[in-house]
């Protein structure tokens, strides 16, 4: 098995001061996949939403091992509430707020 941090930052913002309130705050989230989903996740190394009012965010990806993750677990604040974005990586290849469209036939 492999393990993968998720980690959340909001690059750019819509805010008075230019600022996030969560910069400098630690978001981040490890889960367990196999090796072969776990080689799609981290293929692209970072996935952007955009909010569609002046805010993105970007989660970035990365292998860690089973020492990094218990370290990850013990000083994350959390994912802010966006743990929507990562079942939809690892669901639908990218940060969708609806699933994209399946096609039928």
């Amino acid at each position: 098995m492999t393990y993968i941090c998720f980690q959340l930052s909001m690059p750019n913002n819509n805010s008075w001061n230019g600022k996030w309130t969560g910069d400098g705050v630690f978001y981040a989230r490890t889960r367990k996949f196999t090796p072969k989903k776990a080689a799609e996740i981290l293929a692209k190394g970072s996935y952007y939403y955009n909010f569609g009012d002046g805010w993105g965010a970007s989660v970035s990806v990365k292998e860690v091992t089973g020492a990094d993750k218990r370290k990850i677990d013990r000083n994350t604040k959390g994912f802010c509430g966006y743990e929507w974005m990562i079942d939809s990586i690892v669901y639908y290849g990218g940060i969708y707020a609806e699933p994209p469209a399946r096609a039928t036939a």
